[in-house]
């Protein structure tokens, strides 16, 4: 069983934004899945992993569970778009928290006051925090889509 959880960003543009949408998991290697959602902890067994790309993870068609932030700009808008994963690991459990906005130091901020949050509704014990922050000058004349994303281990077959 794979307990590793691949963190990675990437771009995409396109001519609507669920293309650039895809696009932009295509920049990550995570495309050819079918993306199941989940809050944010980290199970104690996991292992949490930065990567540029992340690896095969199994079949085309397959679910994979992931935590995801997401920030999406129009053709025309020149404004930067951000969306950043933190994280927070130690002996026991860990949390996930998603932000995305505008401004890179807000999206930060948004973060850590998640993680702090986060924390204080637990008795876990964090010893590590870590980030993924993604900051994109949006292309003018397509839609511009920035995907933070955690997926976690293998993907699964839809049908059993």
């Amino acid at each position: 069983m794979n307990t590793t959880i691949h963190v990675a960003s990437g771009v995409g543009t396109g001519p609507t934004e669920l293309a650039a949408y895809d696009a932009a998991l295509a920049d990550i290697n995570l495309h050819n899945y079918n993306l199941v959602a989940v809050s944010s902890v980290i199970p104690k067994t996991a292992t949490v992993v930065q990567a540029d790309r992340a690896p095969d993870l199994g079949a085309a068609g397959n679910r994979l569970f992931v935590v995801q932030s997401e920030m999406a700009s129009r053709p025309g808008t020149d404004e930067p778009i951000v969306a950043g994963l933190g994280w927070v690991t130690g002996d026991g459990p860990g949390l996930f928290y998603e932000a995305n906005g505008h401004d890179e130091t807000v999206v930060q901020q948004l973060l850590e006051d998640g993680l702090q949050a986060g924390g204080e509704l637990r008795e876990w014990t964090f010893t590590d925090q870590s980030f993924e922050i993604r900051l994109v000058e949006p292309e003018t004349d397509e839609y511009t889509v920035v995907v933070c994303l955690a997926a976690y281990g293998d993907s699964e077959p839809m049908f059993k």
